[in-house]
């Protein structure tokens, strides 16, 4: 385990899609931000509350002039989590800023290109089966 703290800030992403004819208005959450803090959890629990009380979504930046101040409602979770609504004009953005100690890290790896013999293979041969999808370990 390591000691290094952050300051995660996931923003509330709006996305319309189109199913069957329909407009349907799509929310999800996505992280923006990680934000190493040096200082430990105190420093970083700070650092939230700063981020909860000045970050601006990039959807309300884009569209802010010089010398706005937007609304902005900020929540201490019981969790230690901020969630917070910010308002300008007739747009309205989510923010959920957290603070979280780094636990596990894992480098990216690909496996190596297919030979063209095994890709010439693949079209005749079945698909090779999918990764088994992560279940608990049952209990002993």
């Amino acid at each position: 385990m390591t000691d290094e703290w952050y300051v995660l800030i996931e923003e509330n992403v709006h996305e319309p899609r189109r199913v069957e004819g329909t407009e349907l208005e799509m929310f999800r959450w996505r992280l923006v931000g990680s934000y190493f803090i040096d200082g430990g959890e105190e420093r970083a629990v700070e650092v939230a509350e700063d981020a909860a009380r000045n970050y601006l979504p990039r959807e309300l930046a884009d569209h802010a002039r010089s010398g706005d101040v937007p609304g902005r409602s900020a929540f201490l979770a019981r969790d230690g989590a901020w969630v917070v609504s910010i308002a300008q004009r007739s747009r309205r953005c989510h923010i959920r800023v957290t603070v979280g100690r780094l636990m596990h890290l894992q480098d990216e790896s690909e496996a190596p290109p297919l030979s063209l013999k095994e890709k010439l293979r693949s079209v005749v041969q079945a698909p090779a089966p999918r990764p088994t999808p992560w279940m608990p370990a049952p209990r002993h």
